[in-house]
This record gives C-alpha cells, structure tokens and sequence, in this order.
C-alpha cells in the first residue's frame, strides 16, 4: 500500500479504485475569536466613590444603575461601596413622594403605573419605579416582565424602572429596595413607585417605606371582600378599582360602594386621612389625574399636621432594627460550627430526642462562645 498524507481522506489512497473523496472545509472556531479578545481584555476600572456620588447627583442613570447594582451585591467588597455610597448621598434624599402600590392577581398593575407614571412625567416629575419580588428566588421571576409590558415609559428619560434583587430573603431585598431609594431620590426622582411583585408579607414592607399605599381592586370577579386580607385593607390609604370601562363600569361603582361600606368598620388613622375608593381606567387614562391629585391631597394634608415627616422617622427606626437583625441572622448562619452544629441538632429534634428549644439554646451558646 502506497504511503498516505493523513490530513488527507483514507478513501483517496490509490489502493481504494474509483473513489474520491473532496477536501473537507475547515471547520470554524465555536467562539468569534475577537469577540474573544473584547471579552479578556481588563474590565474597566471601578469608578471612585466620589465620582459614583457626582454621577449620581448629576442625574447620570448609567452611574446610578451601577450603584443600585452595588447594593443589591451580596459581595463584601460591594457593600462596603455601596454604604459610603449611600452615606454621602443621603443629604440629598427624602425629597420625593414615595408610593406603595399592590394588588391582587390581574389587577392590571402594570398599565396602572404606566398611566399614572405618564400622567406624572407629562406634568413635569420625575419617576422611579422599584419592585420587592421575594418570591422571585422560588419561580426565578422578575419585573423584567412588566418592563416590557410598560413600554411607553420605559422609553422616557425622566423614568427608571429597576428590577427586583433575583434572589434573596424578604428582608434582604426589601433593606436594598430602602437604600435603592435614597439613590434614586438623591438622582433627583421626585416620585417613588414601589411594586409589590410577590405575595404574603411584601404588603407589609413596602408600607414600612413609603409615603402612601394604594390597594389596586378588580371588580365583578366574585365576593369583592374575599380573597383580601383585612390587614392590608387597613394599612391602605386608597383603594382603586382598576378595569372601570365598558359593561365592567357598573360593576365598578358597585364594588366601590361596597369597599366604602368596609372602609367605615376600620378605626381611624393615625395620619388623620380618611381612606378613599376610587375606580379607574388604566387603559383609557380614565380617572388617572383624580388618584395623582387625591396622593397630593394626602401629601398636604400629612405635612401640615406633621405626620409625614413623623411617619418617615419611624419607619428609619423601623428599618435600623431590621438590618440589626439581618445582620445578625446572617452571622450566625454563616459561622463554620453553626452549620456544623446545625444538623446534627435538627437529627436530635426530628427523631424527639432533644427539644427545639433546648437545640436552640445549645447553638446559641456556641455561636457567643466562639463570636469575637
């Protein structure tokens, strides 16, 4: 058999009659090989912490987007950032309406904020729209969703949407969404929105940090006082039933009548607002300017008998106590002998051979005899 190139097919060898077999074509890299090099080349370096405070203090979005990224970044390094940068920002926050809107399932709140964010832009504000999504660590969903579903005001300037913290504890994505406000503030946001996304708790947080609660109601499906919980009926100043338009109109008014009714049993308010129950059409723009005026109404009302300004104290107590604890919880958990100790505890609990509470105790007095 005659000697045989073997970067050549084995079926050209003259010793196989009647076969040819081409060159084959080289086959092309699987990665674009200067999309290679753009990727490897040295990341840019990190911007100052003073130059991250004048980006953000000259309204530059890019600059504040890269320090809401710091804040929701669970890396030590990033925090530590994110806290000077916080810190040197705060003089220059607390200058906005904060709003905190939820609502049951196809409420429809994503056209409502975009309608209310647009009746707000056109008249001169500014608006920032923050979501707390806890549950998004369980089905991995994201206000990125309703950012595509809000496209008119995505497209202006004067907005910012920002999507939920992707994982992470209630009170973790709750505490960034708090200091994400303080930048978007100092950025020069004069209106806040704050998304209720997931569900259970979140009502409850986001009323710790915001001005005003909406309650977003839809009528004719059903018993309109079920499926509510009276406690996020009570923490709301204003209930709007959303949807009011064409043959869902009466039902509206209906609902509205009976939400009044329901209101009323409820004792008053520390604010001194009485609650209010509006209707509304997001998609037809109807009844928009009403709810932004009524806000308005609550802002005056709550800055002259003082209540406001009350109200935004506690709630920065309210918040220094929850990292505290934050803190704290995520210490414990991270300590080696903590997590040692942990299952073998939870055996001993499960099996009945040692109480909870005295399995508690046990990894407690380890952690504050190692803690130093």
């Amino acid at each position: 058999m005659s000697t045989f190139d073997e970067h050549h097919h084995i079926e050209n060898d003259p010793s196989y009659k009647g076969l040819k077999v081409n060159k084959g074509v080289e086959s092309v890299p699987t990665v674009n090989p200067d999309a290679a090099k753009r990727f490897l080349k040295k990341k840019k370096p990190r911007l100052a912490i003073d130059d991250y405070v004048k980006g953000i203090l000259d309204g530059n979005v890019t600059v504040l987007s890269q320090a809401v990224t710091m804040v929701e970044s669970s890396k030590p390094d990033h925090q530590e950032i994110a806290q000077q940068i916080i810190e040197k920002c705060l003089p220059y926050a607390g200058k906005s309406i904060r709003l905190g809107i939820t609502g049951v399932p196809g409420a429809g709140k994503s056209t409502f904020i975009e309608s209310m964010g647009m009746h707000i832009i056109r008249n001169g504000g500014k608006l920032a729209v923050l979501a707390i999504d806890p549950s998004s660590e369980r089905s991995k969903g994201s206000i990125l969703g309703d950012k595509t579903r809000m496209e008119k005001l995505s497209g202006e300037s004067n907005a910012y949407i920002r999507p939920s913290p992707s994982a992470g504890s209630l009170g973790g994505v709750a505490r960034k969404t708090r200091e994400t406000i303080i930048l978007c503030e100092a950025a020069g946001f004069d209106t806040i929105f704050i998304e209720t996304v997931g569900v259970g708790q979140s009502e409850t947080a986001v009323h710790s940090m915001v001005d005003f609660f909406l309650l977003l109601m839809l009528a004719g499906a059903g018993d309109e006082l079920q499926g509510i919980k009276r406690g996020i009926m009570e923490m709301a100043d204003a209930i709007t039933i959303n949807k009011a338009d064409g043959s869902n109109k009466e039902r509206a008014n209906l609902a509205q009548a009976e939400y009044r009714s329901a209101l009323h049993l409820f004792p008053p308010t520390k604010s001194g607002w009485t609650p209010e129950v509006k209707t509304c059409s997001s998609l037809y723009h109807e009844g928009i300017a009403e709810i932004w005026d009524m806000v308005q109404e609550y802002v005056e009302l709550t800055k002259n008998n003082n209540y406001f300004e009350a109200n935004r104290r506690s709630q920065a107590k309210y918040w220094m106590y929850e990292s505290i604890n934050e803190q704290l919880r995520n210490h414990f958990y991270q300590r080696e002998e903590i997590k040692s100790g942990l299952e073998l505890n939870e055996k001993l609990v499960l099996n009945d051979e040692k109480s909870s509470f005295m399995a508690a105790k046990d990894l407690l007095d380890k952690y504050f005899k190692n803690i130093k």
